[in-house]
């Protein structure tokens, strides 16, 4: 309703864009905080409270209707939120993208090498060859953080089975080499509390090694996370640990 208010406001010509098309695209980004919208260069709309107003000419071929509303098209409003937003905030934004099944990340680095020179494509293209189809933005945030600290990148959404091929679970993280599953517990965890923790122990049953982490975890203590994991990954760190406790 907020849109379509500005909607009549604004020059015929207007088109919605950043995470307000983001939004139209069904993207779980705040549409109206502000509205972003994109007008042509003789438009004397300004930026006002409540309303980013970008000016240039955006052509008929770059601009689809979304819920009857005019929207930059999905690539060039993915490759406007890289320019203006954190890399890991960008690729939050990519990540619901590919997990909505709106794009995928081939499609998203061919529109971005066919599009080189222009705002926002350079960063989408390096940020689309990690782009992947993760269910919540702080599956995406560990991910990144890991990334960034040197570490393999996991697997996202992997479905994981017992030695009979029985599927016992789906990680949020995983690294098959180590047999390794990182879980991120949300908000809804107390609510699961029971299903995550018979999740849990068919893992385990099934010899996985489970790590879970919180978005307190994430934000507020990134190194040990990044620690805890780079120790799970080591080959023998587990031996030496065992090593450690048995000579005492």
């Amino acid at each position: 309703m907020t849109l379509s208010a500005w909607r009549r406001l604004l020059p015929a010509e207007a088109v919605f864009a950043g995470a307000t098309a983001a939004w139209l695209f069904g993207l779980d980004l705040k549409p109206t905080d502000p509205v972003e919208v994109v007008v042509p260069a003789s438009s004397g709309i300004r930026t006002r409270a409540g309303l980013i107003v970008r000016h240039h000419e955006t052509p008929p071929t770059e601009v689809v209707s979304v819920r009857r509303l005019r929207a930059l098209a999905l690539p060039l409003t993915l490759a406007g939120l890289c320019l203006q937003r954190p890399p890991v905030e960008a690729l939050v934004a990519l990540d619901m993208a590919v997990h909505l099944g709106l794009t995928d990340p081939v499609a998203l680095t061919q529109f971005a090498e066919a599009a080189r020179g222009r705002p926002g494509m350079a960063r989408m293209r390096l940020l689309a060859l990690l782009a992947a189809p993760a269910e919540s933005p702080m599956e995406t945030r560990l991910r990144w953080l890991l990334v960034q600290a040197g570490q393999p990148r996991p697997e996202v959404q992997a479905n994981l089975r017992d030695a009979a091929a029985r599927f016992v679970g789906r990680a949020d993280l995983y690294y098959p080499d180590a047999r390794l599953v990182l879980e991120y517990d949300g908000d809804n965890h107390r609510q699961r509390l029971v299903e995550d923790n018979r999740r849990q122990n068919a893992l385990i049953n099934a010899g996985y090694r489970l790590l879970r982490f919180t978005a307190s975890d994430i934000h507020s203590r990134a190194d040990v996370v990044v620690a805890q994991v780079r120790a799970a990954l080591d080959p023998h760190a587990l031996r030496r640990t065992h090593l450690s406790r048995a000579s005492k």
